[in-house]
């Protein structure tokens, strides 16, 4: 896993799953996900656990085989919870209506590979369905808690040029200074209904 051991305790915490509700829920309440979302690298389970009040049909994709088995145990009865990479994604062409991935794109350890999940985002998802989601940016807290992490961070003014280049339109990011880059893109045609 590539986080170190502070860096774990902090993110398992209920402070942690609490503050991260009290920042999430907000947010949310101002988008309209749909009806099948997918979440990118919950970890975990901080965001999944506030996605669940508000989606009605949730599947999430983590890498990290221990954080499966976690999620599995904590959210398994509530949610889809499928091991794998978000790179190299185990669905179907367009079959959510939302994908989400929230502080998990910086522990991704190459940009070809965040590249990866930018394009699979875009075929898993419907036609004029939304990928959104935030990423931590650099400060010295974010530096000193990532110390023998990976930590691979977004930059801000080429993104939206690389979510243009996996196929969104429609693209936003909001660079928050020394906090958060916080994103979202459409895949381009119109919803089926």
């Amino acid at each position: 896993m590539p986080m170190n051991l502070i860096h774990r305790k902090i993110c398992s915490s209920e402070k942690w799953a609490a503050t991260v509700e009290e920042r999430l829920a907000p947010w949310l309440a101002e988008r309209d996900l749909g009806d099948d979302v997918l979440e990118i690298g919950p970890g975990f389970g901080a965001t999944t656990k506030v996605l669940l009040d508000v989606v009605p049909k949730l599947t999430v994709l983590e890498i990290d085989h221990a954080s499966t088995e976690l999620l599995r145990a904590k959210y398994g009865d509530r949610a889809e919870v499928v091991e794998g990479s978000g790179a190299e994604m185990p669905f179907e062409d367009g079959r959510f209506s939302a994908v989400v991935c929230f502080t998990m794109l910086h522990h991704v350890p190459t940009s070809r590979l965040q590249d990866a999940i930018f394009a699979e985002a875009a075929r898993v998802l419907r036609p004029g369905g939304t990928y959104c989601g935030s990423d931590g940016q650099l400060n010295l807290r974010f530096r000193l808690l990532h110390i023998g992490d990976t930590m691979n961070v977004i930059d801000a003014e080429t993104f939206p040029g690389r979510l243009e280049k996996a196929g969104f339109e429609q693209v936003s990011v909001d660079l928050r200074p020394k906090e958060l880059v916080i994103f979202s893109a459409v895949k381009p045609g119109s919803p089926s209904t």
